[in-house]
Order: C-alpha cells, then structure tokens, then sequence
C-alpha cells in the first residue's frame, strides 16, 4: 500500500525536483503490413498507427491530471521497418517514413521510433534499402526517429554497416544544414539494442514483443540530486543507500503510471525504464549528481567511478520497486540534453574520450554530441566502431547519436530547442581513420560470447 508519507514525498518530488514520466510509449507490431506495393504497405501502417493508438495522448494527459504526475512525452514505436519492408518492390523506403509521420500527427504523439534496420551479421535487401533511405526520410519527417545496430556480443560487429553509419551521419547533417543537423538527432546507431526500449531516437518493437504494448521511461535526476545533498562527506556505501532508496520511490511512480496506462488501453503492460533521464532544465542534470559526490567539474578524474555507482545503484533501487523493469535502464549522459555536462564540455573537462569511457559504465553511449561539420565520415564511423567494441566486450547497449554540425566548427554552438537543448561543438582527433574503417569485414564476437 501506498501510504500518506510516501503521497507527500512524491508530490515534492514533482513540485520541487523535476520529477517526472519522461514518455509513455506504445510498442506496436506492424509485421502483418507487410505487402509488396509500397503504398498498400503505408497505407496498412498508417491504418493500424491510427486504430492502435487513437487514445495514448488523451489516456497520458488524464492520467496527467488525475494523478498529478507529469507526463513529458507519449511516444509509439513499431516494428523495425527494414522487417516490415522486406517484400516492398519499391527501392526508396521513405514513402514509408512519411506514413509514419503523418500517423503521429494524426494521434498526436511527440515521436515513433522504428524507421530501423537490424544488420549486426549482415544485410538483407530491406535492410540496404532503409539503410540508403535514412537521411530523406529523417530530412523530410519531424517525428520519425531512426536506428541501426551494427552489433552483439554474440555476433560481433559488422564494419560495413560501421562504414555505412558515418556515410549516412554525414548526409543527414548535409540535408537539413539548416536546423544545424536536425536530422541526426533522430538517428541513433546501436550494439546490443533491446527491445523494449521507450526513449528515442532509438526506440523500435521488437520481434519477440507481443501485438501491442504499454512501456513506460521515467526520470528523476533532481530528485537523486536533492537527496544527495544531505550526504555530504558520507561514505559511498551510504550515498549509494541513499540512491537506491530514492530510484525506489521513483519507480514505483512509473509502474503506477504504467500499469494505469495499460488498463485503460486494454494494452498488456511491458516494462518500467527506469534510466536517469536529464533535461536542459537547471537542477535536472546527471552531472550535477556527480558533482555532488564530490567532484568539481564532471568530467574530471574519479567521474567514471562515480557514474559507475549511480548507475548500479539506481537499477538496485528500481528492481526491488517493480518486477517489470527493462529497457535500458540507468543513467544516460547526453550532452546537449544536459546543462551540467554543456557547462563541462565548454570548459573543456568533459571530452569525447571521456564520454567514451564512461560509457562503459552508463546506460547508453555518446548521446547528442556535436562535432565540427567538416569532420570526415570515416572519423564518424571510427567513434560509432569504438563504442560498439564497448558494448561487444562489455555484453551491454552502446549507441552514438552524434551531430557533425554543419559551417560549425569548435567554439560554436547548435540550439535544437526543447528537450534536445543545445550543444557546445567538441573536438574530435584529428588523425585518420580512413584505412582502418577501409577494412570492412566483420570483427568476430569475444570469445566470451560462447556461453552455450
């Protein structure tokens, strides 16, 4: 039961902390669209968005209202559409992107993920087909998002498809050079994609979910933030305590909101990402709960450990608080969504290298980095190869979603608005990679893949 103590906690939690469900997002099988006339094929997702979802946006803003609990954004994702395409005899995908879109728009989501494509041990016709059709569907679409995932840990990573990720980065950027790159904002490459993931840009329904589904991300950097404050010079085993203590309370908002959701939908209930999700808003920011940990400025000596805690801590506190916990669950350090790593990034502690290596301890990767607009493709592919090496060996989900802003170069910066923010412009090595992405071919799964 929920008791008095814990109503007024959450209620200052929302009021004061920036408490808040992150999305809402509807997971929707569009297998049985398939068809080999690409506009029959849009006209049966379009259909089917529309009948499935009619009532998400009113079902999050009641439950807003009666409840009292922010709902930031309701989202739909679909099956990877390189799946659904397959048997399209159109080569240009996009007319497919655009069906999308104007299902969003229709039931009025913020955003449907899934314009995807899922070639980590090769690629079919339809995979090639999405692959080539990326950057006009993103460029021509305001809520579609996109993914590829170029690895596994059982398949090891497909480098032609790495090499394929920075051609296609680099045209995105060039299609839409004037909202800065808007385009690859919405794209996300990934090694070891779930499945159920609720966030974008890099959510999509996968094949082992059912026909449809409620997934719910929630948030809540403020409040770890503010219960950390009463922590200063206390022992890591107390503030990781603590963490997890309030990654608890958080979760448990999101499953009452979720399970909620499900039952007025007459939609199965999926899982609870309970990720670390920051804003642009001040007093909303991963970084700051470093900072509060004791170090000056993330970004510098001792960051990487710390993250490492939280991260443990908050997937502690939030399984004890719901047995539906998934997605990706942790803590995500998108710079330009984030004004503690912004500030970090312009002042020069935080760098890409180590962004890099707190990935190896986070929920995701290298998220909302903008780069200088002249920086080459290979170099894009050779940061997406890196950080797909890390989630192989490291069994967990990688992605870099990363802006080459275009006539940017460092120094300057790219204002998205809104939840994407803005993004200081950061160095990237320059020394070539070009001979190594060259290579192509396929680098094999670690031996410690063979577990059967």
């Amino acid at each position: 039961m929920i008791n008095t103590g814990e109503i007024l906690q959450t209620i200052e939690m929302i009021s004061q902390q920036h408490l808040d469900v992150r999305t809402i997002t509807m997971g929707i099988s569009l297998r049985d669209c398939a068809h080999p006339d690409i506009k029959a094929c849009c006209d049966k997702i379009y259909d089917k968005i529309c009948r499935y979802a009619e009532n998400l946006v009113k079902t999050g803003e009641d439950i807003e209202s009666e409840f009292g609990i922010p709902i930031v954004n309701k989202r739909i994702s679909v099956t990877p559409i390189a799946i659904v395409a397959e048997s399209c005899e159109a080569e240009d995908l996009a007319p497919i992107a655009l069906a999308l879109d104007r299902a969003a728009r229709n039931v009025g989501v913020n955003f449907i993920g899934g314009f995807s494509a899922l070639v980590h041990k090769g690629f079919t016709k339809g995979d090639l087909k999405l692959i080539n059709s990326i950057p006009e569907a993103l460029a021509a679409t305001e809520k579609v998002c996109s993914s590829v995932n170029v690895g596994t840990t059982k398949a090891g990573i497909n480098m032609d498809a790495v090499a394929m990720m920075g051609r296609t980065i680099k045209k995105c950027a060039e299609l839409t050079a004037d909202s800065g790159g808007m385009a690859c904002a919405k794209f996300v490459v990934f090694a070891n994609a779930v499945e159920d993931n609720p966030f974008m840009a890099g959510a999509f329904h996968g094949v082992g979910e059912p026909e449809c589904v409620i997934n719910v991300g929630v948030s809540g950097p403020g409040v770890v933030n503010h219960a950390l404050q009463s922590m200063k010079g206390k022992p890591f085993d107390e503030v990781a305590e603590t963490i997890k203590k309030t990654a608890f309370r958080i979760t448990r908002m999101g499953q009452l909101v979720a399970q909620e959701a499900s039952n007025r939908l007459g939609v199965p209930f999926g899982i609870v990402d309970l990720s670390l999700a920051p804003t642009p808003a001040i007093g909303d920011s991963v970084a700051d709960i470093l900072e509060a940990m004791g170090l000056e400025t993330v970004g510098t000596h001792g960051t990487t450990a710390a993250l490492a805690m939280l991260n443990d801590a908050v997937k502690k506190g939030g399984i004890m608080a719901s047995s539906r916990v998934g997605g990706l669950s942790g803590a995500f350090i998108p710079v330009s969504e984030d004004a503690g790593m912004i500030a970090a990034a312009e002042k020069g502690t935080l760098t890409i290298d180590k962004l890099e290596a707190m990935t190896c301890v986070c929920s995701v990767g290298l998220d909302m980095i903008a780069v200088p607009g002249d920086t080459p493709a290979d170099t894009l592919a050779a940061i997406i190869a890196d950080e797909a090496a890390i989630g192989m060996i490291n069994n967990k989900t990688t992605a870099v979603r990363i802006i080459p802003a275009p006539g940017k170069t460092v120094g300057d910066k790219v204002d998205f608005g809104g939840l994407l923010g803005s993004a200081p412009i950061m160095p990237v090595h320059s020394e070539s990679s070009a001979e190594f992405i060259a290579r192509g071919g396929h680098i094999p799964a670690p031996i410690h893949s063979l577990r059967n």
